[in-house]
């Protein structure tokens, strides 16, 4: 009965994608090559484009520049090729063959600008968050302290609307900027309404975010503590140093954790071949070795089927999963 209702949870979660017959691996690498600024990587392993690192094959397109995603989408969008871009992979889990193709964005940015402080800061959306955690630390920014600790790209938590307990980086967002499945540069000038509890409203189907305009809310000489207690704090309460994809789950409530919830029904260290809920944290599950696909199926089939069972409760994913 259990494996029934692990089938039917994810058919209701995930379909089908179609995937263009014409756009062949060969078309796909003669017509991409010719894109400067793209580099095609056919039929590899995935595993290291996300941290949970489940195994996972597919192919993968690196883009360099804006001008190059420019030209890459509207060839993809032409042929109806499925696409999903992947940042540091920390909130995203691949299925065992992936279907859409991965783009990978790999802006050039210079590090000398986040050496002095600013009142504004325009970012590429694959800086990684640590980057501009290392800059409040030096400079005391007010607000940045929101993001400590979260293992992602800039274009990654705004597209997740990331955060800890102490904040969401969305409040920190000015101005979004992102490229169309035609290729057109779109500016999102970001209001209260933007953004919802991990995740964004204004990024439309087939977008890719390219970059954002960042603020901060003055300096506070208490800030490099607080990010320094804060990550303290996470080592001591989730598994930073496994292989994981950070809350699987979205919490039902704001007062209801979700990893609450899965403690209290004793599922801590649970776990189905190298793939178990965290001994540390129940809304984390730790990859030992070489987990699958599958394993991560059957482990949140479980959880759900428990969770409906003794307390009429159906989880959220958090981490995000391609269609499959």
């Amino acid at each position: 009965m259990i494996g029934q209702d692990v089938k039917n949870y994810f058919c209701m979660l995930w379909k089908k994608c179609p995937v263009s017959d014409s756009f062949s691996g060969m078309e796909i690498f003669n017509q991409i090559k010719q894109i400067d600024g793209c580099e095609y990587f056919e039929n590899i392993d995935l595993t290291r484009y996300t941290t949970f690192k489940l195994t996972s094959v597919g192919n993968l397109v690196e883009v360099k520049t804006v001008e190059a995603l420019q030209k890459l989408l509207p060839l993809l969008t032409e042929r109806q090729k499925k696409y999903l871009v992947v940042g540091w992979g920390a909130n995203q889990i691949l299925p065992a063959q992936c279907e859409e193709l991965l783009i990978h964005l790999d802006f050039n940015f210079d590090s000398t600008y986040l050496e002095s402080q600013r009142d504004e800061y325009i970012l590429p959306s694959s800086l990684g968050i640590n980057h501009l955690t290392s800059h409040a630390v030096k400079f005391g920014l007010k607000g940045w302290e929101v993001f400590t600790g979260i293992p992602a790209s800039l274009g990654g938590a705004i597209y997740m609307n990331a955060g800890t307990n102490l904040g969401e980086i969305g409040k920190l967002i000015k101005k979004v900027q992102l490229v169309t499945p035609k290729g057109e540069l779109r500016e999102e000038i970001i209001h209260k309404e933007s953004f919802a509890y991990r995740k964004n409203l204004f990024v439309r189907p087939g977008e890719v975010i390219v970059g954002a305009t960042m603020i901060h809310s003055g300096v506070d000489e208490s800030i490099p503590q607080k990010i320094k207690d804060y990550l303290e704090y996470r080592k001591k309460t989730q598994p930073l140093a496994t292989k994981n994809c950070g809350c699987v789950f979205k919490n039902p409530l704001k007062d209801l954790p979700a990893g609450k919830l899965i403690d209290l029904l004793q599922l801590k260290g649970v776990g189905i071949g190298d793939l178990r809920i965290s001994p540390k944290h129940g809304n984390f599950m730790e990859n030992s070795g070489k987990a699958s696909w599958d394993q991560f199926e059957s482990l949140v089939g479980l959880i759900n089927f428990e969770m409906d069972h003794f307390y009429g409760i159906e989880f959220e994913l958090e981490v995000k999963i391609p269609y499959h």
